[in-house]
């Protein structure tokens, strides 16, 4: 099997540089749904539900997409086309999710329409970003795929702080931050539309500027024989071949990914009753936390930014990996203690740091383990054990917010639990060389 070789810095970055204006969608659903769903009229207790959708779609998407790209050759590559299709689709839908107040529907229609805008705003947001891991796992050696995540965690994040920071700005020149009630204010609103704007922007530039391997030179890479070309392998038995890894590194998704789905549910909610002493989603302080919400994630954008350059100056991978959870569950545990907005900055740092290890290091890991004939089915696959437990977090959010006490600001030290937990089981993980068969 013939090694690839080395490739620049740029070249690398342009792998990855759609990453940006995809996760500024991603930023801006992330911070602004809760918002937005509370603003519409949902319960507190109910608004882990309105979660559960997006992964459940995930589940079943990301694999199909994985496995149809494998077996995708276009004169426009095998994943650029899935990359370029979701993030067309993601526009359209960012478009129209913020305005679901604005159309003149009941209340309960607005809360459905706004449900299946998430659902597939979430969809197709994962089908343009899948393809980014993919073409790492496709293009990049061994050797560099840690420097090749690492330029992805770092234009990840940044994409995040723009768009964590988006409704706040627009707050700053004067847009307004408050609208009539069951709307969705104008800051936010625009947010969406900017952030629509970058990612198709972004789309473009990376279909334009990576050129992907042709099949015959793609086979010789990644060591596939005419006799592996022939085998049909399905999603059972590709799950059933799976190398340990995939399932020891899960095991440790299942906890990171839960306790992040709890930060995005109840950040908003938590803050504006401990730091403005406010619970009623129309007035001035809800909205006002509302943006300190996205400063609050650009700050853990900054904190994971920062973080990335460090990891890869450790040695041993399984140290970094289970430090960083470690340290982001000291940010979730300190935030009920705090009730000042500033000192939320160093909670949020810390929380930076384990989401910068969850970007990078599992894909890392799971790359390294599989072989290329099938590396985009596996990575769809295993984007379930990022789907798995956030759909488990938001089936089980209401009931676990009513066990402490309603209390929002509770669900976030339960998220550091989690993320304590999942340190621990990174010990499980027995990192693999790659295997030419699957």
């Amino acid at each position: 099997m013939k090694v690839k070789p080395n490739l620049s810095f740029w070249t690398l970055w342009n792998i990855s540089f759609g990453f940006f204006g995809v996760q500024i969608a991603y930023a801006l659903q992330n911070s602004s749904i809760s918002r937005i769903f509370a603003t519409l009229g949902a319960d507190p207790h109910n608004l882990s539900y309105f979660w559960i959708l997006p992964p459940l779609a995930g589940i079943i998407v990301q694999p199909i997409i994985g496995s149809a790209s494998d077996r995708t050759w276009t004169r426009f590559g095998r994943r650029i086309p899935y990359l370029f299709v979701g993030s067309i689709v993601a526009v359209i839908v960012m478009c129209l999710l913020p305005n679901a107040g604005s159309f003149g529907m009941m209340v309960s229609t607005a809360m459905i329409f706004g449900v299946l805008s998430l659902m597939v705003l979430d969809t197709s947001v994962n089908m343009a970003m899948q393809p980014f891991k993919m073409l790492v796992g496709d293009m990049v050696n061994e050797k560099q795929k840690g420097l090749a995540y690492s330029i992805q965690s770092f234009l990840c994040n940044a994409g995040s702080l723009v768009g964590y920071l988006f409704p706040f700005v627009f707050t700053w020149i004067g847009i307004s931050n408050t609208a009539d009630k069951g709307t969705v204010p104008d800051s936010v609103i625009y947010s969406f539309y900017i952030g629509a704007a970058v990612l198709i922007a972004c789309a473009v530039y990376t279909s334009i500027k990576v050129k992907e391997m042709p099949p015959k030179e793609f086979e010789e890479f990644h060591g596939i024989t005419a006799d592996e070309k022939k085998e049909k392998s399905d999603f059972f038995s590709l799950l059933k071949h799976a190398p340990k890894v995939f399932w020891t590194v899960g095991l440790v998704q299942l906890f990171c990914w839960a306790a992040f789905m709890y930060m995005w549910t109840y950040t908003t909610g938590a803050i504006a009753n401990t730091v403005w002493n406010t619970t009623d989603v129309q007035s001035a302080g809800y909205q006002e936390a509302g943006n300190w919400v996205g400063i609050l994630f650009a700050v853990q954008a900054i904190g994971s930014v920062l973080w990335a350059i460090i990891l890869p100056l450790f040695s041993a991978r399984k140290l970094a990996y289970s430090l960083s959870l470690i340290l982001g569950g000291i940010g979730f545990i300190s935030i009920p203690f705090l009730n000042d907005a500033y000192l939320l900055f160093i909670s949020y740092f810390l929380i930076g740091c384990a989401w910068s290890a969850v970007l990078a290091m599992p894909f890392t890991i799971l790359t390294n383990s599989v072989s290329g004939k099938n590396m985009g089915a596996y990575l769809g696959l295993f984007n379930g054990t990022i789907c798995i437990p956030q759909i488990l977090a938001a089936v089980a959010g209401g009931t676990v917010l009513r066990l402490v006490g309603g209390e929002q600001v509770h669900m976030l030290a339960l998220a550091g639990i989690l993320l304590f937990i999942g340190a621990i089981c990174v010990y499980f993980i027995k990192e693999t060389v790659a295997h030419t068969k699957s």
